[in-house]
């Protein structure tokens, strides 16, 4: 299909005659050609532009050469020649491009004295400039000097005249002395317009013979000074008499000023008189101000910087002092040179158009406007009936390419004239289609879409669109065409998706534009009408739908129309990623309608919800007492704003102080007395006798409560009797043979009046006599004594003041005090069942107190026998004790102590250990104590399997082998038979069989294995046996170790006399030592080596080095290298101090640490006999082979003993300690050497191992092997051997 228009400024539909032409004379502009961006032109004519000549009309004054330069530059297309007219007649030659006009070397200056105009031509017309006039004048000359002498009296006034050379350039004048220095001039004396030397009056001072009037030429820059005039000021006897005001200039009493607009003008009167006269302006027809006048030169000039229209009018200057006054009025006319009001305009037109050139201009008098083409006067252009001249528009109809030409306007009036060039270039340009080729246009379903197809040719081309259809697109009523060429569709839908071409008919000029269809942009839950609480936050939802082909879009925020931005400063708006609005610290300026807008590409969605901000109510007001009786009266009150919730309630609080038993400190508080719905605004209220009233009422809404209001004036109650009796009469006898009736004080409000106090009222229950005795109390305790043990009373309490009693009351029981019960339990026997005894005993006798309950104490004897078979000789009387101890120890802790609440008679018991001895025994218990024990019954539990072994390291020899090493079970529950160790090697296609090991002897606690494989991980069991059977196993995963080899990679940590070294340990390699070689690069510098390190310590620290200085470091394996580098440590490097042996660093630094570790172990002997201390006993178990006797300071193991440990432990035998146990390398000594550094010992210093856990001993199931490939965890560094702390820096 398609669709076609011939795009022009009228359009394509009928007009009417009448709109026609009034069309045609507002739009006359539409027809101008304007080249638009991206129209692709090349060589385009253009007629000549003046690019620099001088603007205006200007007469010019030479006095050299050089003061001849008139510029004259135009561009255009042909290049335009330059020609000049002298006085209307050729002068010079042509010139292209620029020409400007400038005397020659070889030429007389006078010869260019004229009129003078600059013309500019090429092919397409011609362009002119102003007229300018060229004065040439001799270089001044100064004149024969005379000397004028002047006797004028003093006080008299005098005018000394300049009449310099004349000049047709401006003259400045200058009136100085024979040393050039500047006449001072004050309101007195100055110099005025004229150039004269004005004295409003003479004083004695003034007398010198070297006033001097210099001109300035600045034209010619030169100054000559006129006539020297000798001023001697006589004596004057008549000064004191003073002189009236009279005007030196000007003369008369008015003056006729002519004003240009926009030029300066400025209105003088200098003044005489004695004393000096003062001057003021006003403006006789309005006001001086609005004029823009101001005040100059001592207030005798009213100066106007730019003429204005507000300027025309009557001004008068007033000269006053002491004797009078005098003025001078003058009328200002404001007239105008012309100026431009709509100046034509460089247009370019196709063939065929209507032209319209507008040429306004103003000017007082009004200026009279010529024309002229290509410079020739209008009238001597031969006449043509398409061309009209009317009123300053020349209008050229149906204008041809013969057209062309430049078009000059030029107005004039006899302030001076203006001409400006407009050049009409009628011109054909090739069509072009200047929208882009292939452009996508996007648009939602059911939206309105324009295709762009803007077109630039002269003449203006014809424009035809195509769609994929064949039918014309213009007969669907949804499609139409623009003036523009612009194809607009309307409720797009998915059948309109496709290519649309557009195409200038008669040529092959075409583009396509696709067209693509999107689901429109949905807010799918927009925002709510929210109600949030003042000084909190509001969040407004905008959840919306697009199309997910439209990857841009913006969210917008509107707050009562106001786009919101992000607030970063005060967090006062937040905008989450998924549209989301968080308004904080909502306030009642937040109240709004607040809109979200869902930008797209192609079209955009709304949405609006609003905010209403709510806050507690404000606080009642205008509270009023009415209908007031002795203990009643009605609280009214004027409810405050609700602030946009409801008040659901009013709280009336009062303050109610006792008048009874007042004390200084008495501090009374507010509390609520009455709940008041929220539609009531008053409250009969009821009142305690014998008090102050106070009452304020405060606001409730679903926000909360209000301030409170304002308080009420003091109301005051008459006393009265107690309405009420103290509660909870009770006995709380604690002492044998007395009676302690106690019961809760009543609060002083049901005092009700003075002289309050308690009656006390008591008989024995079931006694003979039916009297009561009574007493008085202030407060409880109230005591009888002389009652016997436990003996039961009737008691009652009864309030009093000074009116008298309150009401009666009803009696309770009572007790006497109690005593510890006489005898113990009899008939106790036990059950036993396992880990379970069942206790039973016979009820308790003369308990003499309420019986509370029952005590079961359990008490653990020795444990049935040793942990297991022990051959003869194997153990010695150390171990023996050392185990009876400790087993005494483990009893002490079994021991148990079971409570009975209540009158029961037997109790089962559990938790109890198997394989072991008990005694129980009974008491019964009052609140005053416990009976005597029941006699002990003694008891044995059964033998039991026995609980995991208590540890389980290990120790890799080869890359093949394994030795494990386990500890006893903590709980042998019997006499142990031996152990079961089962290992299973982990392969991932297959089961591998599970191979075991029994050990039949109970003594041996290690295991060697081999022929392992070093690619495999192993799961090891080791389950110990008695009689019952086998228990519970420790299980552990671990692997073989590689042959190790020194680090390769170290970390240097430099300080001022160390360096801290640091690696990763290898994984799966056994612990290899290793020196680190270091050189001192300075002067002198030796070969060190370090004491062996572990290479599974993965810190060392190198200690006694010089402060900044450069080390070189070594590592080797064998022969080879196997890590090397060179640091500095900190601090400032060495100097040479000649001194004694203070100054001997190193050496005060050996004896400064050996002091330190005596203190420390000094400390520690002190510490360790305070505590009791683990005697000799351990040191001589320790040389014994038992496995048994292989204690650790903490059950906590790692996978691996370090074979160093073995060595230290050897070491410890030899070198018995200062004190017992003494813990040379504990971790106290060693906290300062890492942070996250969890070194680990035995009971004898030396270190656990280079796989020592972290944590807890793992529970008997739990897997705590070494870092495996998949779960890689590198083992804890060893800590520093002591050798090292010793030789840190102290």
């Amino acid at each position: 299909m398609c669709v076609s228009q011939h795009c022009h400024f009228l359009g394509s539909s009928p007009v009417p005659p009448l709109a026609l032409l009034l069309l045609l004379l507002s739009t006359l502009a539409q027809g101008v050609l304007v080249i638009p961006e991206g129209y692709k032109v090349t060589n385009i004519t253009q007629p000549p532009v003046l690019t620099e000549s001088l603007e205006a009309m200007t007469t010019f004054t030479a006095f050299a050469a050089s003061d001849i330069h008139l510029p004259c530059e135009a561009s255009g297309n042909p290049t335009p020649t330059i020609r000049w007219e002298k006085d209307g007649r050729m002068f010079g030659s042509e010139q292209t491009g620029s020409g400007p006009l400038t005397v020659g070397a070889d030429e007389v200056l006078e010869s260019y004295q004229g009129i003078y105009r600059c013309y500019a031509a090429n092919d397409l017309g011609t362009a002119m400039t102003h007229t300018w006039r060229v004065i040439v004048e001799p270089q001044p000359v100064l004149k024969k000097q005379w000397k004028l002498l002047k006797r004028p009296l003093e006080g008299e006034s005098i005018i000394l005249s300049c009449k310099p050379p004349p000049s047709s350039s401006t003259t400045h004048i200058h009136w100085m002395d024979k040393k050039m220095v500047h006449i001072n001039q004050s309101d007195r004396v100055m110099v005025g317009l004229t150039g004269n030397l004005y004295f409003s009056n003479l004083l004695r001072s003034d007398s010198r013979d070297d006033y001097v009037c210099n001109a300035q030429y600045s034209a010619a820059r030169t100054m000559l000074p006129d006539t020297i005039i000798s001023l001697t000021v006589k004596p004057n006897n008549d000064i004191s008499m003073g002189k009236p005001p009279q005007l030196l200039h000007p003369t008369g009493p008015h003056s006729s000023v002519v004003a240009l607009r926009g030029k300066s003008l400025t209105l003088e009167c200098i003044p005489e008189g004695l004393p000096t006269p003062k001057v003021e302006w006003t403006k006789k027809d309005g006001n001086l101000d609005e004029s823009n006048g101001h005040g100059a030169n001592h207030n005798r000039w009213l100066v106007f910087d730019s003429i204005s229209q507000s300027v025309d009018g009557e001004y008068e200057c007033r000269a006053f002092n002491a004797h009078g006054s005098t003025t001078h009025s003058f009328t200002v006319t404001v007239e105008a040179a012309p100026y431009w009001v709509k100046e034509p305009q460089n247009l370019r037109y196709a063939p065929g158009e209507t032209v319209r050139l507008d040429c306004l201009a103003e000017g007082i008098p009004t200026p009279n406007i010529t024309w002229r083409i290509n410079g020739q006067p209008l009238s001597e252009v031969d006449a043509d009936p398409r061309r009209s001249v009317l009123d300053g528009v020349l209008k050229l109809l149906d204008v041809e390419l013969q057209d062309t030409a430049v078009y000059q306007c030029e107005a004039a009036n006899k302030h001076g004239a203006l001409l400006i060039n407009a050049y009409l270039h009628v011109v054909e340009l090739p069509p072009q289609i200047l929208s882009s080729d292939g452009v996508v246009y996007k648009v939602t379903e059911g939206g309105t879409i324009k295709m762009s197809c803007k077109t630039f040719g002269s003449p203006l081309p014809h424009v035809a669109w195509e769609g994929k259809d064949p039918d014309p697109l213009l007969l669907n009523p949804r499609v139409s065409l623009l003036t523009d060429g612009t194809l607009e569709v309307s409720d797009v839908g998915y059948g309109d998706i496709g290519v649309y071409s557009c195409f200038i008919k008669n040529t092959n000029i075409s583009i396509d534009a696709h067209l693509e269809v999107f689901n429109g942009t949905v807010i799918l839950a927009g925002p709510q009408d929210v109600r949030a609480l003042r000084g909190g936050s509001a969040l407004l939802d905008c959840h919306f739908y697009k199309d997910p082909r439209l990857l841009r879009y913006t969210i917008v925020w509107r707050k009562d129309g106001q786009k919101l931005q992000d607030s970063s400063l005060d967090d006062k708006y937040t905008f989450f990623v998924n549209g989301t609005l968080q308004v904080t610290d909502v306030q009642s300026k937040d109240n709004a309608d607040y809109s979200c807008e869902i930008i797209t590409e192609i079209d955009q969605a709304t949405a609006s919800g609003s905010v209403t901000v709510v806050a507690r109510p404000d606080p009642p007001k205008n509270l009023n007492l009415s209908d007031v009786k002795d203990y009643s009266l009605t609280l009214s009150w004027i409810p405050g704003g609700s602030h946009n919730s409801p008040i659901t309630e009013f709280l009336v609080e009062a303050k109610e102080e006792q008048l009874s038993q007042r004390q200084e400190d008495d501090i009374w508080k507010w509390g609520v007395m009455e709940q008041v719905p929220g539609n009531f605004n008053k409250r009969q209220l009821s009142l305690r006798p014998f008090c102050n009233y106070a009452f304020r009422v405060i606001a409730v809404n679903a926000l909360g409560p209000s301030d409170p209001s304002q308080t009420t004036k003091i109301y005051s109650t008459p006393p009265a009797v107690p309405y009420t009796n103290p509660t909870n009469v009770r006995s709380e006898s604690s002492n044998k043979g007395t009676l302690a009736i106690m019961w809760d004080e009543m609060p002083r409000r049901s005092h009700n009046s003075e002289g309050f106090q308690y009656k006390v009222l008591w008989r024995e229950e079931g006694g003979k006599s039916v009297h009561w005795n009574h007493g008085h109390a202030k407060s409880p305790p109230f005591l009888v004594n002389n009652t016997g043990t436990y003996v039961p009373f009737e008691i009652k309490v009864q309030a009093v003041n000074s009116l008298g009693e309150g009401p009666t009351t009803e009696a309770g029981i009572g007790y006497s005090g109690e005593d510890v019960p006489e005898e113990a339990p009899s008939g106790v026997s036990v059950t036993v069942m396992n880990r379970t005894v069942a206790v039973k005993w016979n009820e308790a006798q003369n308990v003499r107190g309420l019986l509370l309950g029952y005590k079961i104490y359990i008490k653990r004897l020795d444990p049935q026998g040793g942990r297991g078979r022990r051959s003869p000789g194997e153990r010695n009387h150390w171990q023996e004790d050392r185990e009876r101890e400790g087993r005494w120890d483990q009893a002490k802790k079994d021991d148990k102590v079971v409570v009975v609440l209540g009158n029961k008679n037997s109790e089962e018991v559990k938790g109890l250990q198997l394989y072991s001895q008990y005694k129980v025994s009974v008491a019964v218990f009052n609140s005053k104590g416990e009976s005597p024990l029941s006699a002990a019954v003694h008891f044995s539990t059964p033998e039991g399997a026995p609980g995991p072994p208590a540890s389980l390291t290990f120790e890799s020899p080869s890359e093949n082998s394994m030795i494990l090493y386990w500890t006893p079970p903590v709980e042998t529950n019997g006499i142990l038979l031996g152990y079961v160790v089962q290992y299973q090697q982990e392969v991932k296609s297959r089961d591998s069989p599970l191979q075991m090991e029994e050990i039949g002897d109970p003594n041996v606690t290690h295991l060697v294995l081999d022929a392992l494989s070093p690619q495999s991980y192993y799961n090891f069991k080791v389950i110990a046996r008695t009689a019952a059977g086998t228990g519970q196993p420790i299980t552990k995963r671990n692997a073989t170790l590689f042959d190790g080899v020194p680090p390769s990679n170290i970390t240097i940590t430099p300080s001022n006399m160390a360096f801290n070294l640091s690696w990763v340990p290898g994984e799966r390699e056994r612990n290899h030592g290793f020196h680190i070689s270091f050189l001192r690069k300075s002067a002198g510098g030796q070969w060190e080596e370090s004491e062996m390190v572990n290479s599974t310590q993965a810190f060392y620290s190198l200690t006694g080095l010089q402060p900044g200085t450069e080390y070189h470091l070594v590592v080797k394996h064998g022969n080879y290298t196997q890590w090397a580098s060179s640091a500095w440590t900190l601090g400032p490097g060495p100097s040479e101090v000649s001194g004694g042996f203070a100054t001997q660093g190193w050496l005060i630094g050996l004896i400064s640490a050996i002091v330190l570790l005596i203190v420390i172990l000094l400390i520690l002997c002190l510490i360790k006999r305070r505590k009791g201390g683990k005697y000799a006993v351990k040191d001589k178990e320790d040389k014994e082979v038992d496995s048994e006797a292989r204690p650790m300071k903490d059950e906590t193991f790692g996978e691996y003993r370090s074979l160093e440990s073995d060595t230290d432990e050897k070491r410890s035998h030899s070198q018995p300690s200062l004190c017992g146990d003494s813990k040379l390398g504990s971790d106290d000594s060693l906290a300062e050497y890492g942070d996250s550094v969890d070194i680990q010992f035995n009971e004898d210093g030396s270190f656990i191992g280079q796989y020592s856990g972290r944590g807890p001993a793992p529970h008997a199931n739990e897997s705590s092997g070494p870092a495996s490939p998949d779960n890689a965890v590198p083992p804890p560094p060893i800590a520093p051997s002591m050798s090292t702390i010793l030789s840190r820096p102290t």
